[in-house]
């Protein structure tokens, strides 16, 4: 009987044995990793070439129609489709400059997933494609001191949420201790953002090699979000430039004031901006003279004479006040009768003003002229 359980026992622990053993194996054995699908090549585009001729790509496989889209002279091109499913188009030769650009596939405009450099708005749908100028453009980056810009959040106390802005400080601004420094407010345009100055309209290359260049004094530019009104457009122009004005005057101004070493004086501080933005600029700039010596609008949505109504009533009080009112816009820009309107209103009272008619339309290889043109002139 004893044996018979010995037996038993011995047989028990060999299954065990065994069916751990089959266990691992079954562990160790090799398996059949599933079939991985190849990823497929990363698309190149936009490729420049040495001659200046640019190809744009795009891997769209269940598009039927694809145009690249830029702002260069006769921009709209239709891409063909390879064996790849990728869609190609070369252009130019393109002259130097900053465009912008897009694809459209089956009629949706979409930015180039192939470029990381995006223009920064409020709803993205273009790319941005530098070429830089032989020799460098003043928008273009030159071996030259460079200054800093610093992005912030701060809590709007007039507007009840957070809000953005940048501020750009000049070569050498962080190794001083107690120098101050004049300030331009400058603002863009309805479709952008608090970023599009700096990153597409390359504002601080261009202060850079004003200044290195001895034409334009060391200055601090503060660029807010013009967006004021909750939604962006609520209420309309006028809603907004109010709303935009409060934040500017009760937060913005005091925020820049406590931590940045300004002048606070009006002959030390600018307001500029392009389309909106110069139309915020023109009716805060020209109705807060105690505050803003020198105002300019590029391309402006120009204000009515109800909205500066007291500069045009005072216009020998406007001239005593005022170092520059600067005011551009291109021939072809929709904008252009609106700023007509406002120069007869100046010149019927006298108001001393500089008035640019220039080439161009209503885009920004003419706005970064103008902030060219402006720069010097400003804190003399």
């Amino acid at each position: 009987m004893k044996s018979k359980r010995v037996f038993l026992s011995i047989l028990l622990n060999l299954t065990v044995v065994g069916f751990a053993a089959e266990i691992l194996v079954a562990a160790q054995a090799p398996t059949k990793a599933p079939a991985m699908k190849s990823r497929p090549a990363a698309v190149r585009s936009p490729q420049v070439q040495a001659d200046g001729e640019v190809t744009f790509r795009l891997r769209a496989p269940k598009a039927t129609e694809v145009l690249v889209t830029g702002q260069w002279p006769n921009g709209r091109v239709t891409m063909t489709k390879d064996a790849n499913d990728v869609w190609t188009a070369t252009v130019g030769p393109l002259p130097a400059g900053v465009w912008e650009y897009g694809f459209q596939v089956d009629g949706l405009s979409i930015i180039d997933p192939g470029n990381p450099a995006i223009k920064p708005m409020r709803e993205p749908r273009t790319s941005i494609l530098h070429i830089p100028g032989q020799p460098p453009l003043l928008h273009d980056f030159q071996d030259v001191p460079h200054g800093t810009v610093r992005q912030h959040t701060y809590f709007s106390k007039s507007l009840g949420r957070l809000r953005e802005l940048a501020v750009y400080t000049p070569p050498g601004y962080d190794k001083q201790t107690d120098a101050r420094s004049p300030t331009l407010y400058l603002q863009h345009g309805s479709g952008d953002n608090q970023a599009t100055w700096v990153v597409h309209g390359k504002a601080h290359w261009i202060l850079d090699n004003l200044i290195a260049q001895g034409k334009a004094r060391p200055m601090v530019v503060v660029m807010m979000d013009g967006h004021a009104a909750i939604g962006g457009r609520a209420g309309g122009f006028q809603d907004n430039t109010t709303a935009f004005g409060r934040d500017l005057l009760e937060d913005v101004m005091p925020f820049v004031e406590a931590n940045y070493r300004v002048k606070t004086d009006a002959a030390s501080r600018a307001i500029a901006g392009l389309s909106m933005g110069g139309g915020q600029s023109l009716t805060i700039g020209l109705n807060h003279l105690d505050k803003f010596a020198w105002v300019a609008g590029f391309s402006s949505s120009a204000p009515s004479r109800e909205a500066i109504a007291g500069l045009l009533n005072d216009p020998a009080g406007a001239n005593a006040k005022l170092k520059l009112l600067w005011i551009g816009i291109g021939k072809d820009d929709s904008l252009l009768s609106r700023n007509q309107s406002l120069i007869a209103a100046l010149k019927e009272k006298d108001i001393h003003h500089e008035w640019h008619l220039t080439e161009g339309n209503h885009s920004w290889p003419v706005w970064r002229l103008y902030l060219a043109d402006l720069a010097p002139k400003l804190f003399q």
